[in-house]
């Protein structure tokens, strides 16, 4: 009891600091703040061998818990990963600084003069499992959109996490910015994730990062808004119109390139004047590779295919696995997304402009892509510098959510003295 108690006083300390920090930040200078984060990015680089050695006690811990292969590559920290959170820090440092920005303007009969602007959210709340860079990205942004954030990192991930919050610590101190605009949740106690839950009018919105039973907990428990995606099940769909070649290297790339990560690819629809016309060379490409491909009666006729069965469709494997099927043309594959998908990233493979517009209007994604693989779905790789997650609700922030969607807006309104009638 005298823990929970413990926990339950930190945390609320940690939220009174927040709010103080927010309020602050909601007015920092844009040069204040992309100094911060290029000094941050200073110390990630001067500290490189002090984080991969805690990183290493991470993966022990790990390995120790019986992490799975996808998530232990998560966890892990290399030299060219750290070089890409420095790079990921520079990035958002040298963005356009969303806060004031004007959205709209007008003038109404009344002679009022009406903008509408971009303001901070105010305390976001950062829950995620196994990845560090996490530390790095949502500090980031979160202090590039002005709120003040309160991090709370896996236990799998404590040790690398912890040095990387102190590195965005060192950019607030060289910024003169409160020390208490990045806060990390200094316990491994899952009551502490309880407690973040509930803490309705300190934290404006809940950004959970991990896989589907920390997303559901927190969707489920949440007394505050949640910005997040439950699962990725990301469709890649082979038109009849297609150019193989560039589906061999889009599929491959989709699936293998990095399995764990939400943009895997998990499910291959094939047009079946696809599959009549050019057989499935992706789908051999992909056995060569180590894939495992689970694959419906029409396809098990490829050799090195297992057989499909009926959970295997809508289901995200975070592995060398994907699921595959013959469809009966576009619509057949919309059908087949419309029931299996979760709203993440779905592809279309084609050259025919007219189907792709059918499939960009009829699917409703947070992201749809083309020709492109989607590895792509990241907001590193839209430009954004870095994300805080993928949100596939439809309020507010959908898709990659970067440092513009942790903003909100309010109305500035101009008179001379005017009055209503």
């Amino acid at each position: 009891m005298k823990d929970i108690e413990d926990i339950q006083a930190t945390m609320e300390a940690i939220g009174v600091r927040a709010k103080v920090a927010a309020r602050e930040l909601a007015y920092a200078p844009a040069d204040q703040k992309t100094q911060a984060l290029n000094a941050a990015a200073d110390a990630v680089l001067a500290r490189l061998s002090e984080i991969l050695e805690v990183n290493e006690k991470d993966m022990a811990f790990g390995r120790e818990k019986g992490l799975t292969d996808a998530m232990l590559d998560r966890l892990k920290l290399d030299e060219a990963r750290v070089n890409s959170i420095v790079d990921g820090l520079r990035a958002v440092a040298a963005q356009a600084d969303p806060v004031g920005e004007v959205l709209e303007e007008w003038d109404r009969p009344t002679g009022l003069h009406i903008k509408r602007v971009r303001t901070p959210l105010g305390v976001v709340g950062v829950i995620y499992e196994s990845r560090p860079n996490v530390t790095a990205d949502a500090g980031a942004l979160c202090l590039k959109s002005g709120n003040a954030v309160i991090l709370r990192g896996g236990s799998e991930s404590f040790h690398s996490s912890a040095a990387l919050h102190s590195c965005l610590v060192d950019g607030l101190r060289v910024a003169e910015l409160p020390e208490d605009a990045i806060q990390l949740v200094p316990t491994r106690d899952r009551a502490a994730v309880s407690h973040m839950l509930q803490m309705t009018g300190v934290i404006d919105v809940i950004v959970p990062r991990g896989g589907k039973g920390l997303v559901g907990l927190v969707q489920r428990e949440a007394r505050v808004p949640v910005f997040a995606h439950l699962e990725g099940i990301c469709h890649i769909y082979v038109d009849r119109d297609a150019d193989i070649e560039k589906a061999r290297r889009v599929i491959l790339n989709a699936k293998t390139r990095r399995t764990g990560i939400c943009g895997a690819a998990e499910c291959l629809l094939i047009d079946r004047a696809v599959f009549d016309t050019h057989g499935a060379p992706f789908i051999e490409d992909l056995i060569r590779a180590g894939v495992e491909v689970r694959a419906d009666d029409t396809l098990q006729v490829i050799k090195g295919t297992t057989a499909a069965q009926a959970d295997d469709f809508g289901r995200e494997y975070l592995d060398m696995i994907i699921a595959a099927r013959v469809v009966d043309g576009v619509d057949g594959a919309i059908e087949h997304i419309c029931e299996y998908g979760s709203d993440h990233t779905d592809c279309i493979l084609t050259e025919n402009d007219e189907t792709a517009a059918r499939f960009f209007q009829r699917v409703d994604s947070a992201i749809l892509m083309r020709n492109a693989s989607t590895q792509f779905a990241d907001g590193g790789e839209f430009g954004m510098g870095a994300e805080i997650g993928i949100a596939t609700g439809k309020m507010h922030a959908r898709g990659p959510v970067g440092a513009a969607q942790l903003t909100s807006f309010k109305y500035l309104v101009d008179g001379d003295g005017t009055i209503r009638s």
